[in-house]
């Protein structure tokens, strides 16, 4: 948990959700959203990588929720395989929209979380209000069958991932001709890289907005 998070619950379609509010100090201009990793391996919103993304956008000036997917800590409910959680992730973006409404949203994951927010923008899309870009870390490909996402999605791995490896992630972001940013020596889990994270999608948000 960061220093200032705050724990709220939410009932998700599958029962309660524990989830965990960051608020910057001044009024939010945005709200983000951070998915964490596979929950069957250890994945909960406490994961380093989650609470790094969560960081991130509180120095942006976003209000930023997080929340244990199924099954985890003391959400209820069991792993849907992504299903169940792109729903639950919709849920919370509507509770955090009617909480701040008419801020943009951002959306951003580690491992699974990449898959879920991905699958979530792509719903948004359908529906003509998508949310304003994705930070996705350690993306899933070859993992799970990551959709397509937009040109500006801001796409950070590790040179030395060996649970999803970086040629995983080149053959998927080729034909969309996407840039990705490569840490040199960080693994799947970052390990002592988590600042190149922080520093990376906080130059490129200021640049792009």
């Amino acid at each position: 948990m960061n220093k200032f998070s705050k724990k709220f619950y939410l009932t998700g379609h599958a029962g309660k959700m524990e989830c965990l509010l960051d608020l910057p100090d001044v009024p939010p201009k945005g709200i983000a959203l951070v998915a964490h990793p596979h929950p069957l391996y250890g994945g909960t919103m406490e994961n380093k990588v989650a609470q790094t993304l969560a960081r991130t956008f509180v120095s942006l000036g976003y209000a930023t929720a997080r929340f244990n997917f199924r099954g985890v800590g003391e959400s209820e409910g069991v792993h849907d395989n992504g299903v169940g959680e792109v729903d639950d992730m919709a849920l919370m973006m509507a509770h955090m929209q009617e909480q701040y409404p008419g801020l943009p949203v951002a959306l951003s994951g580690f491992s699974f979380g990449t898959f879920v927010q991905a699958k979530l923008q792509q719903r948004l899309i359908a529906e003509g209000r998508p949310a304003e870009r994705l930070v996705l870390v350690g993306t899933a490909a070859g993992k799970w069958p990551m959709p397509e996402v937009p040109k500006d999605t801001i796409l950070v791995h590790g040179e030395l991932d060996d649970t999803i490896t970086l040629q995983q992630v080149f053959d998927w972001a080729r034909p969309q001709d996407l840039p990705v940013i490569v840490i040199p020596g960080a693994d799947h889990f970052f390990h002592r890289k988590l600042g190149h994270i922080k520093n990376l999608v906080m130059q490129l948000w200021v640049r792009h907005n």
